[in-house]
Protein backbone atom coordinates (compact mmCIF):
# COMPACT_ATOMS: atom_id res chain seq x y z
CA UNK A 1 0.00 0.00 0.00
CA UNK A 2 0.92 3.59 -0.69
CA UNK A 3 1.16 5.15 2.95
CA UNK A 4 0.82 9.13 3.33
CA UNK A 5 3.69 10.81 4.97
CA UNK A 6 1.93 12.69 7.55
CA UNK A 7 4.31 15.73 8.87
CA UNK A 8 3.49 17.41 11.94
CA UNK A 9 5.68 20.56 12.56
CA UNK A 10 6.43 20.90 16.54
CA UNK A 11 7.64 23.85 17.94
CA UNK A 12 8.20 25.70 21.58
CA UNK A 13 5.81 26.43 22.99
CA UNK A 14 2.57 24.30 20.79
CA UNK A 15 -0.22 23.14 21.95
CA UNK A 16 -0.46 19.59 22.68
CA UNK A 17 -3.97 18.70 21.60
CA UNK A 18 -2.97 20.53 18.19
CA UNK A 19 -0.17 18.18 17.37
CA UNK A 20 -1.40 15.10 19.08
CA UNK A 21 -5.04 14.85 18.32
CA UNK A 22 -4.06 14.68 14.56
CA UNK A 23 -1.25 12.44 15.12
CA UNK A 24 -3.44 10.12 17.22
CA UNK A 25 -6.33 10.26 14.73
CA UNK A 26 -4.04 9.48 11.56
CA UNK A 27 -1.45 7.30 13.59
CA UNK A 28 -4.19 4.89 14.10
CA UNK A 29 -6.38 5.18 11.17
CA UNK A 30 -6.64 1.50 9.63
CA UNK A 31 -8.18 0.18 6.32
CA UNK A 32 -9.22 -2.91 8.14
CA UNK A 33 -11.77 -2.55 10.85
CA UNK A 34 -11.78 -3.68 14.96
CA UNK A 35 -8.90 -3.73 17.51
CA UNK A 36 -6.55 -6.43 15.91
CA UNK A 37 -5.85 -4.51 13.13
CA UNK A 38 -3.61 -1.59 15.44
CA UNK A 39 -1.74 -4.56 16.48
CA UNK A 40 0.30 -4.20 13.01
CA UNK A 41 0.88 -0.94 10.92
CA UNK A 42 -0.26 -3.22 7.68
CA UNK A 43 -3.86 -1.30 6.66
CA UNK A 44 -2.21 1.76 7.81
CA UNK A 45 -2.90 4.54 4.79
CA UNK A 46 -0.24 6.69 7.30
CA UNK A 47 2.94 7.04 8.55
CA UNK A 48 2.97 9.85 10.92
CA UNK A 49 5.92 11.85 12.22
CA UNK A 50 6.89 15.12 14.13
CA UNK A 51 9.30 17.62 12.21
CA UNK A 52 10.95 20.62 14.12
CA UNK A 53 13.89 23.12 13.46
CA UNK A 54 16.58 20.98 15.23
CA UNK A 55 16.82 17.87 16.56
CA UNK A 56 16.33 19.13 20.42
CA UNK A 57 13.92 18.77 22.59
CA UNK A 58 10.61 20.86 22.38
CA UNK A 59 8.76 22.48 25.19
CA UNK A 60 5.18 22.91 24.57
CA UNK A 61 2.56 24.40 26.49
CA UNK A 62 2.46 23.02 29.84
CA UNK A 63 5.64 22.59 29.69
CA UNK A 64 5.51 18.78 27.84
CA UNK A 65 8.86 17.98 26.55
CA UNK A 66 9.04 16.19 22.99
CA UNK A 67 11.70 14.71 20.74
CA UNK A 68 11.17 15.33 17.45
CA UNK A 69 11.46 12.18 14.67
CA UNK A 70 13.06 15.00 12.01
CA UNK A 71 14.65 18.46 11.53
CA UNK A 72 13.80 20.27 8.83
CA UNK A 73 17.40 19.07 6.99
CA UNK A 74 16.36 15.55 7.73
CA UNK A 75 13.04 15.28 7.13
CA UNK A 76 11.57 12.71 4.58
CA UNK A 77 9.11 13.99 2.06
CA UNK A 78 5.36 14.86 3.11
CA UNK A 79 2.33 14.25 1.49
CA UNK A 80 -0.28 15.89 4.45
CA UNK A 81 1.31 18.60 6.24
CA UNK A 82 -0.12 19.54 9.28
CA UNK A 83 0.64 23.02 10.82
CA UNK A 84 -0.68 23.01 14.63
CA UNK A 85 -1.01 26.40 17.09
CA UNK A 86 0.04 27.75 20.02
CA UNK A 87 1.45 30.74 21.52
CA UNK A 88 4.48 29.74 20.03
CA UNK A 89 2.75 30.64 16.33
CA UNK A 90 3.28 34.75 17.06
CA UNK A 91 7.34 34.39 17.26
CA UNK A 92 7.29 31.98 14.39
CA UNK A 93 5.34 34.76 12.19
CA UNK A 94 8.72 36.10 12.15
CA UNK A 95 10.78 33.57 11.69
CA UNK A 96 12.13 33.02 8.09
CA UNK A 97 13.50 30.05 8.48
CA UNK A 98 10.05 28.26 9.35
CA UNK A 99 7.96 30.49 6.95
CA UNK A 100 10.83 28.92 4.46
CA UNK A 101 10.26 25.52 5.28
CA UNK A 102 6.66 25.60 5.11
CA UNK A 103 6.52 27.10 1.69
CA UNK A 104 8.79 24.28 0.66
CA UNK A 105 6.89 21.64 1.92
CA UNK A 106 3.55 23.17 1.19
CA UNK A 107 4.63 23.50 -2.67
CA UNK A 108 5.11 19.44 -2.96
CA UNK A 109 2.67 18.03 -0.50
CA UNK A 110 -0.53 16.54 -1.63
CA UNK A 111 -2.86 18.13 0.90
CA UNK A 112 -1.90 21.28 3.16
CA UNK A 113 -3.30 21.43 7.01
CA UNK A 114 -3.36 23.82 9.95
CA UNK A 115 -5.13 23.34 13.34
CA UNK A 116 -5.90 26.59 15.49
CA UNK A 117 -3.25 29.61 15.48
CA UNK A 118 -1.18 27.61 12.47
CA UNK A 119 -3.08 29.22 10.09
CA UNK A 120 -1.61 32.28 10.89
CA UNK A 121 1.82 31.21 9.63
CA UNK A 122 0.40 30.05 6.44
CA UNK A 123 -1.08 33.75 6.73
CA UNK A 124 2.28 35.08 6.71
CA UNK A 125 4.16 32.59 4.49
CA UNK A 126 1.87 34.07 1.39
CA UNK A 127 -0.20 30.58 1.22
CA UNK A 128 -3.66 31.87 2.56
CA UNK A 129 -4.90 35.07 -0.71
CA UNK A 130 -7.45 34.43 -1.85
CA UNK A 131 -8.81 31.96 0.41
CA UNK A 132 -11.27 31.18 3.09
CA UNK A 133 -9.88 30.05 6.30
CA UNK A 134 -10.20 29.71 10.15
CA UNK A 135 -8.49 30.05 13.56
CA UNK A 136 -8.87 30.07 17.15
CA UNK A 137 -11.82 31.96 17.85
CA UNK A 138 -9.20 34.35 19.68
CA UNK A 139 -7.32 35.27 16.38
CA UNK A 140 -9.90 35.80 14.44
CA UNK A 141 -8.74 39.35 14.02
CA UNK A 142 -5.03 38.90 14.08
CA UNK A 143 -5.63 36.42 11.11
CA UNK A 144 -7.48 38.70 8.91
CA UNK A 145 -4.96 41.85 10.26
CA UNK A 146 -2.29 39.54 8.01
CA UNK A 147 -3.78 39.87 4.78
CA UNK A 148 -7.24 41.67 3.80
CA UNK A 149 -7.34 39.03 0.86
CA UNK A 150 -8.05 36.33 3.33
CA UNK A 151 -11.82 35.10 4.18
CA UNK A 152 -11.95 34.52 7.49
CA UNK A 153 -15.03 32.25 8.70
CA UNK A 154 -15.52 32.58 11.80
CA UNK A 155 -18.27 29.74 12.45
CA UNK A 156 -16.51 27.27 11.22
CA UNK A 157 -14.42 24.35 12.65
CA UNK A 158 -12.97 23.18 9.37
CA UNK A 159 -12.75 24.99 6.34
CA UNK A 160 -11.43 23.58 3.28
CA UNK A 161 -10.61 26.38 0.26
CA UNK A 162 -7.57 24.40 -1.13
CA UNK A 163 -5.69 24.44 1.90
CA UNK A 164 -7.49 22.84 5.32
CA UNK A 165 -7.59 25.22 8.44
CA UNK A 166 -9.62 24.44 11.61
CA UNK A 167 -10.65 26.29 14.36
CA UNK A 168 -8.51 25.86 18.18
CA UNK A 169 -7.24 22.82 20.18
CA UNK A 170 -9.99 20.54 19.64
CA UNK A 171 -11.28 21.30 16.44
CA UNK A 172 -7.68 19.53 14.85
CA UNK A 173 -9.22 16.37 15.63
CA UNK A 174 -12.36 16.81 13.45
CA UNK A 175 -10.08 18.22 10.78
CA UNK A 176 -7.92 15.18 11.00
CA UNK A 177 -11.03 13.02 10.81
CA UNK A 178 -11.93 15.27 7.61
CA UNK A 179 -8.91 14.59 6.29
CA UNK A 180 -9.30 10.47 6.77
CA UNK A 181 -12.87 10.77 5.22
CA UNK A 182 -12.15 12.99 2.28
CA UNK A 183 -9.54 10.32 1.56
CA UNK A 184 -11.15 6.71 2.60
CA UNK A 185 -14.54 7.24 3.34
CA UNK A 186 -16.73 7.83 5.76
CA UNK A 187 -16.45 4.16 6.92
CA UNK A 188 -13.13 4.41 7.81
CA UNK A 189 -13.29 7.54 9.51
CA UNK A 190 -16.15 6.59 11.77
CA UNK A 191 -14.41 3.63 12.19
CA UNK A 192 -11.90 5.70 13.70
CA UNK A 193 -13.56 7.61 15.76
CA UNK A 194 -15.03 4.32 17.28
CA UNK A 195 -11.28 2.53 17.83
CA UNK A 196 -10.81 5.84 19.79
CA UNK A 197 -13.91 6.46 21.36
CA UNK A 198 -14.56 10.63 19.84
CA UNK A 199 -17.93 11.17 19.59
CA UNK A 200 -17.92 12.89 15.87
CA UNK A 201 -20.65 15.40 15.23
CA UNK A 202 -23.38 14.18 12.72
CA UNK A 203 -23.04 14.81 8.81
Amino acid sequence: MDKWNVGILIFDNVEVLDFAGPFEVFSRTRLQPGPEARRSDDSAPFRVFTVARSAAPVVTTGGLRVLPHFAFADAPSIDLLVVPGGFGTRALIHDEDTLAWIRRVAASARKVTSVCTGSLLFARAGLLEGRRATTHWGAHDLLQSLSDRIKVERDLRVVDDGIITSAGVAAGIDMAFYVVETLFGRDVADETAHYIEFRRAAA
